[in-house]
C-alpha cells in the first residue's frame, strides 16, 4: 500500500525556519519524481518545489527560490523541504506528492500519490 506521510509542520515566527519531512512507504521513491505543494485558505493549490528521478533536476516556485531547499534520502525513502526566512504568506497546508518516472516540468504535471498534508503557520 502506497503511503506518504508528512511531518514537521507547526507555528513559526516570521524569519524562522522549519523542515518538512515526507516518509514514503509501499514503493521505492528512487524511481519517482517527488514534489511539495501547498494550499492556503481560499486559494488554489500551488507547486512549491519538486525533484526529479535520481535528483536529476530540482525546481522551485519563484516565491520560494533562495529560501526553500528540496532534498531526499533514498535510504530512508524520505523527502524533505527545508524552509528558511519564512513569511506570513507561506502559511498553508503543505502536501508531498509522488509520480512514477522522469519529468522536467515537475511543478506542472499531475501526480499519482499524495500525502494528507501538514499545516505550516507563519505568524508573530
Amino acid at each position: 500500500q502506497v503511503q506518504l506521510v508528512e511531518s514537521g509542520g507547526g507555528l513559526v515566527q516570521p524569519g524562522g525556519s522549519l523542515r518538512l519531512s515526507c516518509a514514503a512507504s509501499g514503493f521505492s521513491s528512487y524511481y519517482y519524481t517527488m514534489g511539495w505543494f501547498r494550499q492556503a485558505p481560499g486559494k488554489e493549490r500551488e507547486g512549491v518545489s519538486c525533484i526529479s528521478v535520481s535528483d536529476s533536476s530540482r525546481k522551485y516556485a519563484n516565491s520560494v527560490k533562495g529560501r526553500f531547499t528540496i532534498s531526499r534520502d533514498f535510504v530512508k525513502n524520505t523527502l524533505y523541504l527545508q524552509m528558511n526566512s519564512l513569511k506570513p504568506e507561506d502559511t498553508a497546508v503543505y502536501f508531498c506528492a509522488a509520480r512514477l518516472g522522469v519529468s522536467s516540468s515537475c511543478l506542472e504535471i499531475p501526480y499519482d500519490y499524495w500525502g494528507q498534508g501538514a499545516q505550516v503557520t507563519v505568524s508573530s
